[in-house]
């Protein structure tokens, strides 16, 4: 990990597109401000772990899900008469 000394008003660079600046500095905190691309995302740690954890959850869930094979049979069998059902809709 780097560790750099900065003072208010002083700046960080990444790379050519990223700008990290102390605005200030108020007892144990300090408030800083990151000026990036929109492309790139910027989040608080703790709201970085949430995100992650959710998709987690998520891609679990649709992991569970039954599998869908021979669905439009059982849509054919429940069609009323003359209605012919493809797998496509």
């Amino acid at each position: 990990m780097l560790k750099i000394t900065r003072r208010t008003g002083e700046r960080i660079m990444l790379g050519e597109d990223i700008v990290v600046t102390l605005l200030e500095i108020s007892g144990r905190s300090a408030r800083i401000g990151i000026d990036a691309p929109r492309s790139i995302p910027v989040y608080r740690e703790e709201i970085w772990i949430e995100v992650k954890r959710e998709n987690e959850a998520a891609a679990s869930a649709v992991a569970a899900l039954p599998e869908l094979d021979g669905a439009a049979d059982g849509l054919a069998a429940s069609a009323p008469a003359g209605v012919k059902v493809t797998p496509e809709g």
